[in-house]
């Protein structure tokens, strides 16, 4: 995207043009879900689309905030001691938090700011724009009032920001497939250690497609947090017997073995879904390392099957989307990707093939849902970060 735009936006609304800009990815996961706060693995990485910012210093201690993403709602403005959430500023509430939160860790903000937000993410899509712009606002502070903050901080702040100001009890992949994002390479996380390697993606032959459902998910409004809540009572019944901390320690084996102790039918298959799935995205990093792409994508079919029938958390948009992605040739696999409950699906799919999959996944989406989804190619690329002012590349 240029930023070129920005500027003069910026100029346009605060007479000045601004000093600084910065970018944070979207990321989407190519296995792993919903296995973050259950103690396991996943194996997410940044893309190119993302979110972009330009800024400069006040004098003062206001907070001028204004997204082309959302012309409607003006500059949102606060002072730097009115950091409480307030439902009216809506969007601006993830920039907020993360002021206060890095204000209360120590760090010394003296002045406001003046800043200009846009994004390329499809709003609602499933890509982690909240936690784009709470990672964006995160390099944004710390590169304008030189505060070194440490990365693993800032993705802790960013994920303090979801769970007690916004309100979304959600895990730590978002956060950090965007804090530490690398191009070219996916992350392996165990997030219950948050040890991590990165993982070269060698796709010359393919490329990843995001398919959009176009119906919005909001996740604070989904049953994303009674999902949790299962899970939680399960792994409750099987420590009874067990002494573990998370779901994610379990082999596939142990949890067979052990899976009477969950007394209730649908509790057992969201518990199955955590420890199968996890136990999928170590095999998986194995198949990419071994450059076993078929393997590879035979693991996600095998992922999107489970979030479906155990987690139940698809719906009849993006099954109808990997369906249809499915049963056309050069795809290696597809799922959906994201916490679900609408959003995005991924498929990896033959470089030769990419429009031919569009046109044909689009239309069958289109004759069963009755609208039309919309299709990105995605590049993997780098975590948030300061950028030059000029204008950038998408």
């Amino acid at each position: 995207m240029n930023i070129l735009p920005l500027n003069k936006t910026f100029l346009d609304l605060y007479g000045v043009l601004p000093k600084q800009a910065f970018f944070a990815p979207g990321r989407i996961n190519l296995i792993g879900e919903h296995t973050d706060y259950n103690g396991g693995h996943v194996f997410p990485c940044a893309i190119t689309y993302g979110t972009y910012a330009v800024v400069r210093k006040r004098e003062d201690q206001l907070v001028r905030l204004y997204s082309e993403n959302f012309p409607n709602k003006g500059i949102i403005e606060f002072q730097l001691n009115e950091l409480d959430y307030d439902k009216d500023h809506d969007w601006a509430n993830y920039p907020k938090g993360m002021i206060r939160y890095i204000i209360e860790a120590g760090y010394q903000i003296p002045n406001g700011f003046e800043c200009v937000i846009k994004g390329n993410i499809p709003n609602g899509a499933g890509l982690s724009s909240s936690a784009s712009i709470e990672l964006l606002t995160g390099v944004l502070l710390d590169g304008l009032f030189q505060l070194g903050i440490p990365r693993l901080d800032l993705i802790k702040i960013g994920k303090r920001v979801e769970n007690e100001f916004i309100g979304v009890n959600s895990g730590i992949m978002d956060q950090f497939a965007i804090g530490m994002g690398k191009e070219k390479a996916g992350i392996l996380l165990d997030c219950q250690t948050l040890k991590y390697v990165y993982v070269p993606i060698q796709l010359d032959h393919h490329k990843i497609i995001i398919m959009n459902t176009n119906k919005r998910r909001e996740l604070a409004d989904s049953k994303y947090n009674e999902r949790r809540s299962e899970c939680e009572e399960a792994l409750r019944q099987l420590q009874q017997k067990l002494s573990i901390e998370a779901l994610g320690q379990l082999s596939e084996q142990e949890f067979e073995d052990n899976k009477h102790l969950i007394t209730n039918e649908v509790v057992r298959k969201r518990a199955r879904h955590a420890v199968y799935e996890n136990r999928r995205t170590i095999k998986a990093l194995k198949e990419l390392k071994a450059g076993n792409l078929v393997a590879f994508g035979q693991l996600m079919n095998q992922s999107h099957l489970s979030l479906r029938d155990d987690y139940e958390v698809t719906g009849i948009e993006l099954d109808s989307l990997v369906v249809a992605a499915w049963q056309q040739p050069g795809v290696l696999g597809a799922r959906m990707t994201g916490a679900g409950f609408g959003g995005c699906a991924i498929a990896i799919v033959a470089n030769e093939e990419v429009e031919n999959f569009i046109a044909s996944v689009g239309a069958a989406y289109r004759e069963k849902i009755g609208y039309e989804a919309e299709f990105y190619v995605a590049n993997i690329g780098d975590g948030a970060k300061e950028i030059e002012m000029e204008a950038v590349d998408e």
